[in-house]
This record gives C-alpha cells, sequence and structure tokens, in this order.
C-alpha cells in the first residue's frame, strides 16, 4: 500500500528540479537533447511528459513514427524545423504538433542560433511499435525488452491473409 509519505510530490517547482539529464539517439549523431523528466518526477506512469531543450545545431531523436503511442510537441522558445511526414515547417513558441496513432512520421532540428524548448508528452503503454523509416528498422518494444529488425524481413503471419 501507497502512504503519502511513500508518493512522488505532485507539485514539482522550476527552482526544484535539479540538473537537466542529457540523451541521443543511438541511430542519429546529431541528436542531442537536454531536459527534465517531470512526469517521472511526479509518478505520473500512463503518460510521459518532458521538457526538452535542443541546443543549436542539434537535433531532437530521429525521424520516426508512432504505432502504439500518441505523441505531442508544444514549442516553449526558440525555432525549430519539424519534419512532419514528407514536409518541413519552421516552428515557434506556441505551436502546437500532435501525432494520433498510426502517426505520421516525424522529427524536430535545430538548425538555429538559439536552444529550442518544448514539451514533449506522450502515452506510455506497454507495448509499442515505432518505425524508422529512413533507416529501413522497426522497434517493437514490450515491458522493458526492446526488439529491432530491418522492416523488409517482417513476414506475414501463416493462415492470416489480408481482407480485400
Amino acid at each position: 500500500m501507497t502512504t503519502e509519505s511513500t508518493k512522488k510530490p505532485c507539485l514539482i517547482r522550476a527552482r526544484d528540479r535539479g540538473p537537466e539529464a542529457s540523451m541521443s539517439h543511438p541511430f542519429n549523431p546529431n541528436s542531442l537533447v537536454h531536459g527534465h523528466l517531470l512526469g517521472m518526477a511526479t509518478g505520473l506512469e500512463r503518460i510521459g511528459v518532458n521538457l526538452i531543450r535542443v541546443p543549436p545545431g542539434k537535433e531532437s531523436f530521429i525521424y520516426h513514427r508512432h504505432h502504439g503511442e500518441e505523441e505531442f510537441l508544444y514549442i516553449l522558445s526558440g525555432r525549430g524545423i519539424a519534419e512532419i511526414g514528407d514536409e518541413e515547417f519552421e516552428v515557434g513558441p506556441g505551436d502546437f504538433m500532435g501525432f494520433p496513432v498510426p502517426s505520421v512520421a516525424h522529427h524536430l532540428k535545430n538548425p538555429f542560433e538559439e536552444d529550442l524548448v518544448y514539451l514533449s508528452c506522450g502515452e506510455k503503454k506497454s507495448t509499442e511499435i515505432a518505425e524508422f523509416p529512413r533507416l529501413g528498422k522497426t522497434m517493437i518494444r514490450s515491458g522493458n525488452q526492446v526488439s529491432l529488425f530491418e522492416t523488409s524481413a517482417a513476414e506475414a503471419f501463416p493462415g492470416l491473409e489480408k481482407v480485400k
């Protein structure tokens, strides 16, 4: 049983957040983000809420799309280039991007001279499928297990023909 004294705080004040964590995507050498896992710090289990900062000349993660988890981005400050499908858009403060599933492929980069800061939020389901279309790879996450395979190597499940 969880008691009030063992719960994570419901309020995280900006002055109490501590230092930023940094990470990059293993398939993108230009990926570098700094930020705070706000949802995790407050004990949220079904959604991730992250305050992200992309330095000048860097990119968020990698061009990808989701099959199970919805995601949104809300730009707080700075400017960036959002790749959404086959188009690019300059984005800035107050711009919102929502990606219902199955989502269109998307990515965010910062070619400008100031930090790009945004709120990133998404579902945290026990299973997720994500594609990296430019790499021809698909990722499957089930719990803490992550598998990656060539999308072209996927086989149809025997006995299940497509409905025409």
